[in-house]
Order: C-alpha cells, then sequence, then structure tokens
C-alpha cells in the first residue's frame, strides 16, 4: 500500500494545529508516528492524520484528553462496541456542560447583583459596594466552592 507520509510540521499544517501540539498528543499516547524517517523525523501516515482529525474534532465539542483516549478505544475495535456505549460518551458530555451552564448562570447573577449595587461614580473607590462585598468573609458563605 502506497501510503502518503507525513512530516510533523506538515501534518500539523494541514489539521491547523501546531508542531508544539501534536508532539504533546503523542507524548500522551493519543498520536503515534507510523514511521520515522532514515534522519530520524516523524513520519504519519493517512491513518495517523485521522486519528489526529477525530482527537481534535473530540476536543473541539468539549471532551476532555482522557475522554477523547476512551473514545479512541472505541474506534479503534468498533465491531467490540454498540452504538449505544459511543453515544453515552456524548450524553455524559452533555449533562456535564448543562451543569457548567447553569453553574456559571449563578455567577451571572452574582456578577450582575454586585455590578447594579454599584454607583458607578468618579468618586473614589474607598466606599466601594463592588470591593466592600467581594471582601466580606460572609458574602458568599452560602455557596460551596467546587
Amino acid at each position: 500500500m502506497n501510503d502518503k507520509l507525513y512530516q510533523i510540521g506538515q501534518l500539523a499544517k494541514m489539521a491547523g494545529t501546531n508542531v508544539d501540539t501534536l508532539r504533546y498528543y503523542e507524548t500522551a499516547g493519543l498520536v503515534n508516528a507510523t514511521r520515522r524517517s532514515a534522519s530520524g523525523y516523524r513520519l504519519y501516515s493517512e491513518q495517523d492524520a485521522q486519528r489526529l482529525y477525530f482527537l481534535l474534532h473530540a476536543k473541539k465539542v468539549g471532551f476532555s484528553l482522557k475522554e477523547i483516549k476512551q473514545l479512541l478505544g472505541l474506534r479503534l475495535h468498533k465491531d467490540e462496541h454498540t452504538c449505544e456505549e459511543v453515544k453515552h460518551y456524548t450524553g455524559a458530555k452533555i449533562s456535564e456542560i448543562e451543569a457548567k451552564i447553569a453553574d456559571l448562570e449563578k455567577i451571572k447573577q452574582a456578577l450582575e447583583s454586585l455590578h447594579m449595587a454599584c454607583c458607578g461614580g468618579g468618586e473614589s473607590a474607598e466606599n466601594c459596594s463592588i470591593l466592600s462585598t467581594l471582601e466580606d468573609p460572609d458574602t458568599f458563605k452560602h455557596t460551596s466552592d467546587k
């Protein structure tokens, strides 16, 4: 099989990422060079490029590198897994994102309250309600830090 081979810089450019990122993914065991040239350069195949695209697309939709490693395992052994198993990962990620959105909404509401409480005048910030509220140890006692 005459598989086209790419040097690391070529593959990085094709994928819209940089060489350091590609090296990091290689160190993490997510992408591996198929071969090395006689002079020691990493050489990546079309399959390696597809794996990198998979990784980058999965990262773009919010999967962590640990989750991507699991998805890559499913991808590698498609015949041993069901669509239900694969779908589980997206469902879990959706739930995680919804929880983050809820947390961000709470943060936004708290910031809006702080913002609205401040007069925003040109006087000294010595009596600024935002700064006073943020330094008050009792202000956020009712919330739990994650």
